[in-house]
């Protein structure tokens, strides 16, 4: 269930309201006990991968079949 305030309250209290919001979650905004508007909170931007942060981390071998022969059978 959303939260419901009403117009007077998000008036006197909207940036309270904005920061307290959770990303996706929603309040309703309501006079006279009917709903006339909904603030819903932004998801959060997904993190974007930061080019070069793994150099050097992973090692690759081209020269080392050794690590194929289990998997003869599957390959052409």
């Amino acid at each position: 269930m959303m939260a419901a305030v009403s117009i007077e309250e998000a008036q006197a209290k909207l940036p309270e309201l904005i920061d307290s919001l959770a990303p996706g979650e929603e309040i309703s905004i309501v006079r006279k006990d009917q709903p006339v508007a909904k603030l819903v909170g932004q998801p959060s931007e997904k993190p974007r991968p930061i080019p070069g942060r793994g150099k050097g981390k992973v090692i690759i071998v081209s020269e080392d079949d050794e690590h194929l022969k289990d998997f003869e059978e599957y390959m052409p």
